[in-house]
């Protein structure tokens, strides 16, 4: 009997240890050479592509500061930094995975996701809405009822808008896009009546269109939520590297820079501004760093 215990002892002490070597991001970095961080390519102006295979946006350059902060840790100032795309769909699995290091897109915080991944403190805090073609004549959720609403697959927006108060009884059918940027096409040729997502992300898609003043932001807040920057559960070391990076950013001011950047002037491809400033939520996350899921920002 003490012999078998003593087997399941090693072996489970085995297994702990191959957990804990799976979750060492830093110790992957150093051996791949590399920081690989996942990005969107229609998040504008979080995380998006100008179309010439490069990624840019206000999360991509915080993470860029992130990747100074682990070559900084891991002594290694010639560490490469790779870039992977990301969908709404793949983010959650291939952060687990480790195929991707640090996901510096548009991701919620919520309480189910920080069941699979970890955060870090809140960086941007959106408020979900709909856009419409101005010449729609829609300007609430009430006047949904029989339309065509897009959102992007593996997304909660939608959910969102079934829950809120002013939906009830108002039935509209669901249309998919595969990324953010084929939900907003989905809304511009006319096959879906609004476009249900993220402020920001809706504003970085107006502005980027052909003709921004052919849409525009409507209707109530259905959720106010945090987002931030994903990376992998139970890794303590790179957690404290990234948080510690992200803080000092916030304390520095930096990070007030950065979001005036690519808030308030103009951003490329267009060069032209989504013009949102830095609301009191976000101004409180940054004076008050915290991974606090959105479940929290709900009971205000």
């Amino acid at each position: 009997m003490k012999k078998s215990l003593f087997v399941l002892a090693i072996a489970a002490a085995a297994v702990g240890t191959v957990h804990a070597q799976a979750n060492d991001t830093l110790a992957k970095i150093k051996s791949a050479g590399k920081v690989v961080i996942g990005t969107r390519d229609s998040s504008a102006p979080l995380a998006y592509t100008t179309g010439d295979g490069k990624y840019t946006g206000y999360h991509v350059e915080i993470c860029n500061r992130i990747v100074d902060a682990v070559k900084a840790d891991l002594k290694l100032p010639n560490l490469a930094t790779e870039y992977t795309l990301v969908t709404s769909q793949n983010r959650i699995p291939l952060v687990i995975n480790g195929t991707v290091d640090l996901e510096c897109g548009s991701t919620t915080n919520n309480a189910t996701r920080q069941n699979q991944v970890g955060f870090a403190p809140t960086t941007y805090v959106t408020n979900v809405r709909i856009a419409v073609k101005a010449s729609s004549g829609i300007t609430s959720i009430a006047q949904l009822n029989g339309k065509k609403v897009a959102t992007t697959t593996g997304t909660t927006s939608v959910q969102l808008l079934r829950k809120h108060e002013r939906a009830t009884g108002v039935n509209f059918e669901e249309v998919f896009g595969k990324d953010h940027a084929d939900s907003f096409l989905l809304l511009d040729t006319g096959r879906a009546d609004a476009f249900v997502m993220d402020d920001n992300i809706l504003a970085g898609n107006i502005v980027n269109a052909k003709n921004p003043a052919d849409f525009k932001i409507v209707g109530e807040t259905l959720s106010e939520e945090p987002i931030a920057i994903m990376y992998r559960k139970e890794d303590p070391g790179f957690k404290k590297v990234v948080d510690d990076a992200v803080k000092a950013m916030m304390k520095s001011g930096e990070i007030d820079k950065i979001y005036a950047k690519w808030f308030m002037g103009p951003i490329p491809p267009r060069n032209v501004s989504v013009n949102m400033p830095m609301t009191a939520s976000l101004k409180n996350a940054i004076a008050n760093p915290n991974d606090k899921p959105a479940e929290e920002y709900a009971k205000k």
